[in-house]
């Protein structure tokens, strides 16, 4: 697990801390007894995919998807070829709905990451097969570093909050000139609660226009 060069001045203090060494320490335990996703190659990968100075909306998440070949380190994405959990399923269903795109053949989320959309969760690695399993062994204190850091810049960011887990995060982003999104995670379980219908594409849009930015560019190639 290689923290991006681009991040880690930024994430310094929480990379240096006992916390942080402790929690390698169980991911490598955990690795050690089963499969855990994502790959160690990719734990990191929205943090490569998007380096800091080109955030321009941070989507944030819970923990990566628990089955096999699912997880690639971008938060709600999977690769060209793999079957799209629910979750990804109807986030393409409110984009084609809020913005009237095509509901993609793909799941892959690449592409938004290349644009400036950091597609992160709260907790970055799981146990195969277990939700959440990774909850509370360190992970969100390196994500709210890395939000701390983001609401830290003078350039505006839209912040993205789907779910409970990630909602917790907002009181770490509540300083102009940035903007927080809060809605309800896109999961079968809760989508039907306020996710459906929510046009979360098109705030972000808005809230970028708003504040002078170019709007992003949501279809998916």
């Amino acid at each position: 697990m290689k923290v991006p060069a681009a991040w880690r001045p930024l994430l310094a203090e929480v990379l240096a801390s006992p916390e942080y060494r402790a929690l390698e320490r169980f991911v490598d335990e955990e690795r050690a007894r089963g499969p855990v996703y994502p790959a160690a190659r990719d734990v990191f990968a929205a943090l490569e995919r998007t380096p800091p100075e080109r955030v321009r909306v941070a989507i944030l998440g819970q923990d990566p998807y628990h089955g096999e070949g699912q997880a690639h380190g971008l938060a709600f994405s999977v690769r060209p070829g793999v079957a799209r959990p629910p979750s990804l399923l109807n986030i393409h269903r409110e984009l084609a709905s809020d913005l009237g795109h095509d509901i993609p053949a793909h799941g892959c989320l690449e592409c938004w990451a290349d644009r400036g959309v950091l597609l992160l969760n709260t907790v970055l690695t799981v146990r195969a097969g277990e939700a959440g399993s990774h909850a509370g062994k360190g992970w969100e204190a390196v994500t709210d570093a890395v939000l701390v850091a983001l609401a830290a810049r003078p350039s505006p960011v839209v912040f993205v909050l789907w779910g409970a887990h990630a909602q917790r995060k907002a009181k770490l982003l509540e300083r102009a000139p940035h903007h927080v999104l809060r809605g309800v995670h896109p999961s079968p379980l809760s989508a039907h609660r306020g996710f459906l219908g929510s046009r979360p594409f098109s705030a972000v849009n808005r809230a970028l226009e708003e504040r002078g930015e170019a709007p992003i560019d949501w279809r998916i190639t």
